[in-house]
């Protein structure tokens, strides 16, 4: 029940990504949120099993994309439960954040660069808030993605 009336409050979609011993690592999430303008904040939930989690334990730097409505083939990749650690990002055209390396998707509409403030356990989630060190925009006109209903939906 919990699933089905949550799933009603529409979430934007985004790419979180690390880059960790060499490899990058991304994943699609829904769980995102701004926590604070003062210093700028952001967070966003992890599976404590993930993979992508287990990265979080040596790197505090992070990258965030905020999908363009265009990027849906992204998003269902990036969520593709057993995708290849390596090279998951090879069919996801990208460039790089400043400081951490981690990849920003080229077809977003904002992207962030963060590092690890906090991390608090919530139930299997891990929820990783981080501070924001740089903060850009894309296109004027360029829409998002949002998460409803189980199923992803253009915004513009």
């Amino acid at each position: 029940m919990y699933r089905a009336a949550i799933a009603r409050l529409p979430a934007g979609v985004v790419v979180v990504a690390v880059h960790w011993r060499g490899i990058d690592y991304a994943m699609t999430a829904s769980a995102v949120t701004s926590v604070s303008l003062e210093p700028p904040m952001l967070l966003f939930c992890v599976h404590v099993d993930a993979r992508f989690r287990e990265a979080l334990d040596d790197v505090d730097l992070w990258a965030v994309s905020v999908l363009a409505e265009t990027a849906e083939p992204v998003a269902t990749w990036l969520a593709s439960p057993g995708r290849p650690a390596v090279g998951q990002l090879v069919r996801v055209p990208h460039t790089r954040a400043p400081r951490s390396g981690a990849a920003w998707v080229d077809d977003a509409s904002a992207w962030f660069e963060c590092r690890t403030a906090a991390v608090h356990r919530a139930g299997d989630h891990d929820i990783v808030v981080g501070t924001v060190l740089e903060a850009r925009q894309g296109a004027p006109t360029a829409g998002g993605i949002v998460h409803l209903r189980g199923r992803m939906r253009p915004v513009v």
